[in-house]
């Protein structure tokens, strides 16, 4: 039953992914992945704030795995940032890199921390 509920958790995940991506790109006119970074950052934010929450096993499998991980997309990611190697994008790659990634511990770090009771 938890498949189930992951398997439809992503397939959400992935619907809400495609449509903001669809939205921002005609926005976004130097190639820059403004819809990827956003959409990691997000989705880090709430899988921060859903770690702290401590909802139940079957709750967090189903949001944290299953939208949220059909959500972001380090695969993405990942293909965006050979895609500016080999457009000699050095300068757009290491700041994508560094907004990626510190950019995502730095969210997932204030979601999991603005959630905790005081």
């Amino acid at each position: 039953m938890m498949a189930v509920g992951v398997g439809l958790g992503a397939a959400v995940g992935a619907l809400g992914r495609y449509t903001i991506t669809r939205y921002l790109q005609p926005h976004v006119s130097n190639g820059w992945p403004l819809a990827t970074l956003l959409i990691n950052w997000f989705g880090s934010l709430l899988l921060g704030g859903l770690t702290a929450v401590g909802w139940g096993h079957w709750l967090v499998v189903t949001v944290g795995t299953g939208v949220l991980g059909g959500f972001t997309t380090y695969s993405t990611f990942s293909h965006e940032m050979v895609m500016l190697a080999d457009q000699r994008r050095y300068g757009a790659l290491i700041s994508y890199l560094i907004l990626s990634v510190g950019g995502g511990l730095a969210l997932a770090a204030l979601g999991f921390w603005g959630m905790l009771p005081r």
